[in-house]
C-alpha cells in the first residue's frame, strides 16, 4: 500500500501544532476529516503516532522518527514548488469546477466574478451535478474543485473546506405580499405535494429523512425545471432560502419560512489533496472561501 502524500502532510501539521483541531483549521478541513487521515496513516504504519495530552496531542517514539524522516524532504519540496511558481506564474489554463445546481443562483456567481477578474486568461469550466456526482468528479480528477453538501462527502480521500450553512424554505405560488411575517410555518402536520430532485440528490435525501407527510408529484434535475413545474400549480418545493426573490418572482413564486422541522445543511468545497498544489485551483478555492466568509449566515 502506497502512503498517500496527503496523510503525511496532515501528520506534519498535527505534529507541528500539537492539536488535531488546530491542524484542521490550518489545513482548512474538518476535524473529523483530519482524524480519519491520521487513523489511516497509523493503520498503514501499524503504530500509534500520537498520544493525547491535556492540551492536545504529543508524538510517540514512532511519530518522532517519522517526523524526523520526512520533515526535511517535504520542506525542500515546498521550497522548490514556491520557487517555480514565482519564476513561472500560472496566468493561463483551465480550471474545472463541479457544483450542485442550487449554488449557481446565489453563491457561485460572486465566486466566478471575483476569480475571472483576477485571472482573465483562465478558462473556467463549470459542471452542474448532483452532490454524489460532484464528489465523484473531484475524487476521479475530472474536476479540480467541487462545491456540494457535506452529507455527500463520505470519503477520506478528499479535503473538505466548510463554506456556509443553507437553511431550506418552502416555495409555492404567490407573491411576497401573501407571505405572513413570523417565525415560519410548521410542516409537521401539513400534507405536502412536492416537486423535488430525483433520488440520490442531497436535498432529496434530506426530505426523505425529515419525516414529512409528503407526496412527490414530480421530479426534475435542475432548479429552473422545478420552479417551472411549481409555477404550473402541481405542487410546492423545498429549496435553499438563499435563492433570490427576483428569480422566484419570474415564476410567480414566493418563499415561506419553515419553523419546523429545521431543514439545514452545510455547504462545503472539496478538493483532492494530491492535486491541491495546482495554483489556479488553489486560487479558485481561496475566492470561494472569501465569498463564503463575507456571506451573512
Amino acid at each position: 500500500m502506497e502512503t498517500p502524500d496527503r496523510l503525511l502532510r496532515s501528520f506534519l501539521r498535527i505534529a507541528s501544532l500539537k492539536s488535531l483541531s488546530k491542524a484542521a483549521d490550518d489545513l482548512e478541513q474538518t476535524q473529523s476529516g483530519v482524524s480519519k487521515q491520521l487513523a489511516a496513516l497509523e493503520a498503514h504504519m501499524g503504530k500509534a503516532l500520537f498520544t493525547r495530552t491535556g492540551r492536545g496531542v504529543a508524538l510517540t517514539e514512532a511519530g518522532q522518527k517519522l517526523q524526523e524522516a520526512i520533515e526535511g524532504p517535504y520542506r525542500a519540496i515546498d521550497q522548490a514548488v514556491d520557487l517555480i511558481r514565482e519564476a513561472h506564474g500560472h496566468t493561463e489554463g483551465t480550471v474545472r469546477l463541479a457544483l450542485v445546481h442550487t449554488v449557481s443562483y446565489y453563491f457561485i456567481g460572486d465566486v466566478v466574478a471575483s476569480f475571472v477578474s483576477a485571472h482573465p486568461g483562465v478558462n473556467l469550466s463549470m459542471m452542474g451535478r448532483s452532490s454524489p456526482e460532484v464528489v465523484a468528479l473531484v475524487e476521479s480528477g475530472k474536476a479540480d474543485l467541487g462545491v456540494t453538501y457535506d452529507t455527500a462527502v463520505d470519503t477520506a480521500a478528499l479535503a473538505v473546506h466548510p463554506l456556509f450553512e443553507d437553511t431550506m424554505c418552502l416555495v409555492e405560488r404567490g407573491d411576497v405580499s401573501h407571505v405572513a411575517i413570523g417565525p415560519g410555518i410548521d410542516l409537521g402536520d401539513r400534507e405536502l405535494r412536492l416537486v423535488t430532485f430525483p433520488q440520490g440528490y442531497a436535498l432529496r435525501r434530506m426530505l426523505d429523512g425529515a419525516g414529512l407527510k409528503a407526496t412527490y408529484v414530480a421530479e426534475a434535475e435542475t432548479v429552473d425545471a422545478i420552479l417551472k413545474l411549481v409555477s404550473t400549480g402541481v405542487g410546492s418545493c423545498i429549496l435553499p432560502s438563499r435563492l433570490p426573490e427576483k428569480l422566484l418572482a419570474e415564476y410567480g413564486l414566493c418563499k415561506v419560512l419553515i419553523r419546523t422541522p429545521l431543514l439545514r445543511r452545510r455547504m462545503v468545497a472539496v478538493t483532492h489533496p494530491e492535486r491541491h498544489s495546482f495554483p489556479l485551483a488553489e486560487a479558485l478555492l481561496s475566492r470561494a472561501l472569501q465569498v463564503a466568509k463575507s456571506m451573512d449566515t
